[in-house]
């Protein structure tokens, strides 16, 4: 029966998350007025609450202003009862999420521990209340979590102590871990932008990461949010979850699990594209700002709880410091967070010049020395830099240096200013407040600065790639002439899809006996050149394991030799394709992820690539402008840009090449897999040497580098 359906019962019209972060009446359920139980620390943090909070012990003893039950305790209420907090055992969960249904109650915050991750009895624990609220409809927050708070309602339903202290602000914190929760919360706090809502997710058996995010989303109180995950459970819903909210107000995100190989990462792809990295990767993608630790994400999530930056491929900051040491620091960063330096226009220059010693730099960053008279000239000068879209300022702390009043002065509304500053507890807080009243953030140190203003950057350019997601290609399965393209899916057959979809292949020939492998190489041949010989059986995947490829053939009795080799090693038919010219060998794959459904993977090819898994991930379908931005993402980029004399990729190509791998995909089920390996840059352009598709999705793949 649905709590909605119980007669004599008026009730909530508080549903779904409001009723859990907006209650107007909270029940207590196992309070304990016994220090040390968690009862107890619940009923502290939860007294600071301006509605009332009803507390229920099954044995209360004539404890004054407790109730013997949860009906008696609602029926007391005068303010209808949204939210159950339940400090009870997991084997009393379930009994009691159904009575605090009953009773109009639409939400419910489970603490305890000893559900599924208990195994035996505690998998009917968790089972018993999944039933209930399915049944009932009531949004249960964990279980295993240390609860969540909102400082502006007074709201906080955690049994940490220290929350008491913690002030509204304006970061909301999604964490699938409590503690995690609790631990960015204070970091926020000693950061001087406290928390709109953090919220720990614990085993997310009813309410997730993505319904937190929805409700974000819509709360005014919330300029950026800070996420931290461990797992998904639901990828897709996250990503449409974290490209909403983006599309609104930044989204910062820290994903635990970096030497994590997950289990299906068997493949050349699937190993490049482990949980951790795929999960970054689509993430950004989806528009959040990925980071790698939680003091990074206090640093970003700071920076752009301010103004935030307009969409721009790459951002670029205009840096002034008053002490060039610390400004070093922050440009190394910035330089190694890829975010450009420009040097300033001449016309910026002479204007800094007028205020500023010749014995400074005044090209960017800007080296004020000790700041005097001018200084908001100067911070003016930089900001209206035509190549600057972000500011930075930084100084250590002193009586003649208002860094707040000088960017009032300045009149600084072109673009997004962050001020560090080093000093003083006492001159830290000071600036903080001073600056808090022109919404500029204020970070604590070079490095702290240098993260946040790389994360503002990082935040346009996500904004950049979103705004082109309306530009990808349809996905499509290409037809060969006489029907569906289909396997069994040798390289041949495979290589047949590849034409079809545009990517250009090596000249083939497939030969069923000696006589046609002979045909073919006299052919093939006639042009120039040598040609690779190969193992052509669908069922063959490690060719070069069993001797399946021979490289290099030029003459009848080499072919010859290679055709004994071959047919010792069981092959039944032959692949011949010219010799490809030398070039850099790029890896593309496009999978099924388990988490993330349909995603595509760039890397360059070899053993570096398998080493450092040097790629770029997307979930599918991709933007031409995401694909287009995929190369730049390698660390080793720069030898697809004529390193030593090499070719030039001609990025637009690959883009078509990830557009419509990636579309084949998704236009047919069947397909688990299909990947390119090598698909090699020449100075004739982009040609796939070995192709490898695999269906059904159930088989693993594994893929040879021929050359």
């Amino acid at each position: 029966m649905s709590a909605l359906a119980v007669p004599g019962v008026q009730p909530s019209v508080r549903t779904g998350l409001s009723a859990l972060f907006e209650p107007r009446g909270i029940v207590l359920v196992g309070a304990s007025s016994t220090p040390g139980k968690l009862g107890a620390a619940m009923a502290e943090s939860l007294a600071a609450f301006a509605g009332p909070v009803l507390h229920v012990n099954s044995r209360p003893a004539a404890t004054p202003g407790v109730f013997g039950g949860i009906a008696e305790a609602v029926a007391a209420s005068p303010e209808p009862v949204d939210l159950a907090v339940l400090c009870v055992p997991a084997a009393a969960t379930a009994d009691a999420l159904r009575e605090a249904a009953a009773h109009g109650v639409t939400a419910a915050l489970v603490c305890a521990g000893g559900f599924a991750e208990a195994g035996g009895a505690g998998l009917e624990h968790e089972a018993a209340v999944r039933a209930v609220a399915a049944e009932t409809g009531i949004r249960v927050l964990g279980p295993n979590t240390s609860g969540f708070f909102v400082p502006r309602r007074d709201l906080r339903a955690s049994f940490v102590p220290g929350v008491a202290g913690l002030h509204a602000g304006s970061v909301g914190v999604v964490a699938a871990s409590g503690g995690v929760n609790h631990v960015l919360a204070f970091h926020l706090e000693r950061a001087g932008v406290g928390v709109s809502l953090g919220v720990g997710i614990g085993a997310g058996l009813g309410v997730t990461a993505p319904d937190v995010l929805e409700y974000l989303a819509e709360d005014e109180a919330t300029a950026a949010v800070a996420l931290h995950l461990e797992t998904v459970a639901d990828g897709p819903r996250l990503l449409d979850a974290v490209r909403r909210l983006s599309a609104r107000k930044p989204v910062v995100a820290l994903v635990v699990g970096r030497n994590d190989v997950s289990e299906f990462a068997q493949s050349h792809t699937g190993a490049l594209a482990t949980s951790w990295r795929t999960t970054r990767a689509v993430l950004r993608q989806a528009g959040a700002v990925v980071v790698d630790d939680e003091t990074a994400l206090v640093d970003a999530a700071t920076a752009l709880s301010g103004r935030r930056p307009a969409p721009r491929e790459a951002a670029a900051v205009g840096l002034v410091t008053a002490q060039a040491g610390p400004g070093l620091i922050i440009a190394d960063h910035l330089h190694g967070a890829g975010v450009p330096l420009p040097r300033l226009a001449d016309e910026s220059q002479r204007a800094i010049a007028e205020v500023l010693p010749p014995l400074t730099f005044q090209a960017n960053p800007v080296d004020t020395g000790r700041p005097g008279p001018g200084y908001d000239r100067v911070l003016g000068a930089v900001a209206d830099d035509p190549a600057v879209d972000l500011l930075g300022i930084y100084a250590i702390t002193e009586p003649v240096l208002d860094l707040a009043a000088a960017l009032k002065d300045a009149g600084v509304d072109g673009v997004p200013a962050v001020i560090g500053v080093d000093g003083p507890e006492c001159d830290v807080w000071r600036a903080r407040e001073a600056a808090a009243g022109l919404g500029v953030p204020v970070l604590a140190g070079p490095s702290a600065l240098a993260r946040g203003l790389a994360a503002l950057a990082a935040d346009a350019r996500a904004q950049h790639l979103r705004e082109g997601e309306d530009d990808g290609a349809a996905a499509r399965w290409p037809s060969d002439g006489t029907g569906p393209l289909s396997g069994p899916w040798d390289e041949d057959r495979a290589k047949a899809l590849l034409d079809a979809l545009g990517i250009r292949t090596p000249e083939r020939r497939r030969a069923a006996t000696r006589a046609e492998a002979h045909a073919a190489f006299a052919e093939l041949a006639r042009a120039g050149g040598a040609v690779a010989v190969k193992l052509l059986d669908a069922s063959v995947l490690h060719k070069t394991e069993i001797g399946g490829v021979h490289l290099g053939i030029d003459s009848a009795a080499r072919l010859d030799a290679a055709l004994d080799a071959l047919e010792a090693a069981g092959a039944s038919a032959f692949l011949l394709e010219r010799m490809a010219e030398p070039g850099v060998d790029l890896v593309l794959g496009a999978r099924r992820d388990p988490v993330f459904g349909p995603v595509v993977v760039l890397g360059v090819g070899g053993i570096a690539t398998e080493v450092y898994a040097d790629v770029a991930v997307r979930s599918l379908p991709v933007s031409r402008r995401s694909a287009l931005a995929m190369p730049d993402e390698l660390a080793a980029r720069e030898l697809l840009h004529g390193f030593r004399g090499g070719p030039e990729l001609d990025a637009g190509a690959l883009a078509d090449a990830v557009q419509a791998l990636g579309g084949a995909l998704l236009a047919n089920p069947r397909i688990a897999e299909a990947e390119i390996n090598p698909l090699r840059v020449t100075q004739k352009g982009l040609v796939a040497l070995d192709a490898v598709v695999i269906e059904p999705a159930d088989t693993p793949l594994t893929v040879e580098e021929d050359a």
